[in-house]
């Protein structure tokens, strides 16, 4: 009986929180809509630099119904999944074989720290004059640009194991691969997952810069062709498209991430 007085007694503190929780980024979109509409509506920025939020997303809705927009958003959808799923299939392994072997990382450590900070976009002239404008460049600037942060979370994931952990494996006669399996993976997997939760992001960016500036199909060159005719307003339906995709995969991502890592402590103090 007490428990339950107990419980019912802290349960609106929590739904309080939940709800404050949710109503405050609802909040600040709407307000970040709402000036966007007063900006433009006033001219303070003219309409036709800056289309008015609603005339923007009006363009959207026009857009959505068309097969053309679903076409180029599938199309850049794909350049994304592609780039983000070589990056992971080569950051993972690479990174866990870096992080387990102090020799290996420190052979590699300059060539990484000297590759990482370039801009992919800097790759685009390059790729012109390769692989041509065409799907495996965008794949590869994708991939190119997701491969790094995901292979130095990787391995920072798997030299942060707790050595304590460690010296008891190898004390119980583990091998170096039953230490690898049962000890360090579990402990890296929480690195990997933000890494490549990070990682999606940036392959998302990517993919639609090389349709931008390559003319390869999808929403950049859709954002391309709108630009050539100066329709404005399209433009920004694009763009708003993409923000929307964009977001859909972080949040699938971050929603994969709790119930994935719902074991690890991280995850339980969070929803704690």
């Amino acid at each position: 009986m007490v428990a339950a007085e107990t419980a019912a007694a802290a349960a609106p503190p929590r739904f309080r929180a939940s709800a404050g929780a949710l109503l405050l980024p609802v909040l600040s979109i709407a307000a970040s809509l709402a000036l966007w509409e007063l900006i433009s509506r006033t001219n303070t920025i003219s309409q036709h630099d800056l289309p008015a939020m609603s005339t923007s997303f009006r363009a959207l809705w026009h857009l959505v119904v068309t097969g053309s927009f679903w076409h180029a958003f599938l199309q850049t959808l794909r350049g994304w999944a592609l780039g983000l799923g070589i990056a992971t299939l080569l950051a993972v392994p690479i990174g866990i074989v870096l992080g387990s072997f102090d020799l290996a990382g420190r052979a590699f450590r300059v060539p990484i720290e000297f590759l990482r900070p370039i801009p992919s976009a800097v790759l685009i002239p390059v790729l012109f004059l390769t692989l041509g404008t065409n799907i495996k460049s965008e794949i590869f600037l994708a991939a190119f640009g997701a491969f790094w942060p995901l292979l130095v979370q990787t391995m920072y994931g798997v030299r942060d194991v707790d050595p304590i952990a460690l010296d008891t494996g190898r004390s119980f006669g583990l091998s170096r691969v039953e230490v690898l399996w049962r000890i360090t993976l579990p402990s890296a997997v929480p690195y990997i997952a933000t890494g490549i939760r990070i990682a999606s992001t940036v392959s998302l960016i990517l993919a639609f810069t090389a349709e931008l500036f390559m003319g390869i199909p999808g929403l950049g060159q859709k954002v391309n062709v709108a630009s050539a005719f100066g329709q404005t307003d399209q433009i920004f339906a694009y763009a708003i498209a993409v923000g929307f995709l964009g977001l859909a995969i972080h949040l699938s991502f971050s929603a994969l991430e709790r119930r994935a890592l719902r074991w690890h402590p991280s995850q339980r103090l969070g929803a704690a």
